[in-house]
């Protein structure tokens, strides 16, 4: 999960990319970065940290031009460096960054077809830049001097080809354009808009609408599975279907969790799929548990509040406000490590005991992943006086790794993997725990959108729909993303690091 970002203007659009990404922040908080366009030459910054810390003024200042791209990173792979920080840059042909968001299933394949065949080289871990080399390669087989639409539409097309999972990317070619493209099942969000001015028209492309209605633009629409959109420097834009048509299949985490819920992805209102999430928890509580003796439903902040909020109103059970959040500690699931999630959930959340002491209370949140948060914001909801402690999911249990660009290990770090209900329940030191249903999750979803007839749902029940997901490669993936192989990649690049920074220092430091 990233946040990626392009803007065509008739003036600098250095501030609203850097307002764009701050909108964006909550896909990703591991590294930012920039690149602009002016007057033949390229403007690049980017480092590891939060957009607030990796743009000073001298940075702003540095980025000149009307047309740009950013990114902000979350790694399901690899450690948090300035290597790693996107966009990615090539100088060969015409000079191209990119921004990515998703995963490549075959990033292995394509890493020895680039090396062998197209004789470029990967410096880094990451698949996005493997993308950007597999486009720029194909781009280059053009031939000419000066490129046009059509040079980029059959690039892409190729992209297509021969990229496998799931991407949305925004790219400059400098001194030509912006472009943005998903791939051919729609699996991660990518939307533009347009804004009049005096000066003209402007474009922007971003992974979610939020960031196109805050900086004033109108909202188009998504990019559609396999389209291709194409925005000259001059602000003409231009699209173009660039893959057979497939089912689409946006991934229905982005409305569980990923998204912000003032978003619409694919047609569909993030904030009224998540109320209707609640509301069919709400249906399946009182199927199974008529006679529960909830006093109170309480959310676990933030993403579980419109859920919680409904499933209350239909149980009619009081809703309270029982925990109070620290907005300067990141998403715990977006964080690298198991020791740090289970640090910050103390440090993110206190709960208000007023709302706690001698209650049966239900805890809502958006979902169960490894467990470790749920698990300690029970024990609070104990130690705060609660006299029972219930915990919903607005979500199914999590089984299976999301390979689309999702961080979901398998093995012991999934809670849900190979438990029972009543087994995770026990694990989370919860007295009775509910799942949302799968079909009841799709039809949540769908009913803001009808014509998306299908979700990839991958992360719940294992079917993967681009096709070319099996056991070697879930078992590889399982090895990259272990906490303790991150661990021990963090270890090694720290250790790297160090013994950089000591040969740079002066002897007689």
């Amino acid at each position: 999960m990233c946040g990626i970002v392009g803007i065509v203007a008739k003036t600098a659009v250095n501030q609203a990319l850097y307002d764009g990404l701050t909108v964006l922040q909550h896909r990703g908080q591991d590294a930012a970065g920039i690149a602009t366009y002016e007057d033949g030459h390229l403007f690049l910054r980017k480092s590891a940290g939060y957009v607030r810390d990796v743009f000073r003024t001298r940075h702003m200042r540095n980025l000149r031009g009307r047309m740009g791209i950013g990114h902000v990173r979350y790694p399901t792979a690899g450690v948090s460096s300035n290597a790693e920080a996107q966009p990615f840059y090539v100088n060969s042909p015409y000079g191209i960054t990119l921004g990515h968001n998703g995963n490549l299933t075959n990033s292995e394949q394509l890493k020895q077809e680039l090396f062998e065949e197209d004789l470029r080289h990967i410096n880094t871990d990451s698949d996005s830049e493997v993308l950007l080399n597999v486009f720029a390669h194909e781009l280059q087989r053009s031939g000419k001097l000066r490129i046009d639409s059509n040079d980029i539409f059959n690039a892409i097309e190729k992209v297509h080809q021969r990229c496998k999972g799931g991407y949305a990317a925004i790219s400059m070619i400098t001194g030509v354009g912006i472009i943005g493209f998903r791939d051919p099942h729609g699996i991660r969000p990518i939307v533009y808009g347009k804004r009049e001015t005096d000066l003209g028209t402007e474009y922007m492309i971003a992974s979610e609408s939020v960031a196109i209605d805050v900086l004033g633009f109108e909202l188009i629409g998504d990019i559609a599975p396999g389209e291709v959109i194409f925005i000259s420097k001059e602000g003409e834009l231009l699209r173009k279907q660039c893959a057979p048509k497939k089912e689409m299949a946006p991934c229905i985490f982005e409305y569980v969790y990923l998204a912000r819920p003032d978003s619409i992805i694919d047609g569909i209102s993030v904030h009224k799929a998540r109320m209707r999430m609640g509301e069919a928890l709400a249906q399946k509580i009182r199927r199974q548990w008529g006679e529960h003796d909830v006093d109170v439903v309480i959310p676990i902040p933030d993403t579980s509040r419109t859920a919680a909020l409904e499933l209350a109103h239909e149980l009619k059970v009081n809703y309270r406000e029982g925990f109070v959040k620290n907005r300067y500690i990141p998403r715990t699931f977006i964080m690298p490590g198991q020791a740090l999630r289970q640090k910050s959930v103390r440090q993110k959340l206190n709960a208000i005991g007023l709302e706690f002491e001698g209650k049966n209370v239900l805890l809502v949140d958006d979902s169960i992943v490894r467990g470790t948060t749920s698990s300690q914001i029970i024990q609070m909801a104990r130690e705060a006086g609660a006299k029972k402690v219930y915990f919903a999911s607005a979500a199914p249990p999590v089984a299976y790794p999301n390979v689309y660009g999702i961080d979901m290990p398998t093995g012991e770090e999934l809670i849900g993997a190979s438990r029972s209900v009543d087994e995770v329940g026990i694990l989370i030191g919860a007295d009775k725990i509910i799942y949302q249903d799968l079909d009841d999750l799709v039809d949540a979803a769908r009913k803001g959108n009808m014509e998306v007839k299908r979700f990839d749902l991958s992360c719940f029940d294992g079917d993967y729909v681009t096709g070319d997901v099996n056991e070697t490669y879930l078992n590889r993936i399982e090895a990259l993303r272990s906490d303790e192989a991150k661990s021990q990649r963090a270890s090694t690049h720290n250790a790297l690091s160090d013994m950089h920074n000591s040969e740079e220092m002066p002897a007689d430091v």
